[in-house]
């Protein structure tokens, strides 16, 4: 039996769950997530909890039952509390700032980049233009759009400069040595 799956997911106050067919919809205080999953999964509502259980034994069910579980899981999380992620920004005259809805970006380009954050996802540019809070109520979209501005410039190894989450180790290099002794 999965570790994971076998859990129940406990529902907060505040937080409603739907099963229609294979489709399950979880509404809470920040907003409504929608997912269709396995229809070879059972997936039921149980005084309070959601309960996933999987047919057989079956190496693809297996999978499927945690993956589920944590999937759901991740919807009851992000309508009740969010998700959020932190970005650096390190280096001179890297910054960025915030116009209306969109976030700005000079990242040493020639032209300063712009972001436009997708429905559900919304930027706090924090300490003086050097920290992006990114947040939304979708965990693999606010994943996604941090990882996409990291990827804009991600920080280098020899100064370290670039775009790094918040705790990120960037291994520094040595640079070159120089001729000694001719």
């Amino acid at each position: 039996m999965s570790r994971i799956g076998k859990q129940p997911v406990t529902l907060p106050d505040g937080v409603q769950v739907d099963i229609d067919g294979s489709q399950i919809t979880v509404k809470g205080p920040k907003g409504e997530l929608a997912w269709r999953y396995n229809p070879e999964l059972n997936v039921a509502l149980d005084d309070g909890q959601v309960v996933v259980t999987r047919p057989t034994d079956q190496r693809h069910h297996r999978a499927l039952h945690g993956l589920t579980r944590a999937l759901i899981n991740n919807m009851v999380v992000g309508v009740s509390e969010g998700y959020q992620k932190v970005l650096d920004i390190i280096g001179t005259g890297y910054r960025a700032e915030m116009q209306g809805k969109n976030l700005k970006l000079e990242l040493g380009f020639s032209h300063p980049v712009e972001v436009v954050p997708p429905d559900g996802i919304s930027f706090q540019v924090e300490e003086r233009g050097k920290q992006i809070i990114v947040s939304g109520i979708d965990k693999q979209q606010v994943g996604q759009i941090t990882a996409d501005i990291r990827k804009l410039r991600p920080p280098e190894p020899y100064k370290g400069k670039g775009v790094r989450y918040q705790g990120e180790y960037v291994r520094q290099k040595a640079g070159k040595a120089g001729k000694v002794g001719l």
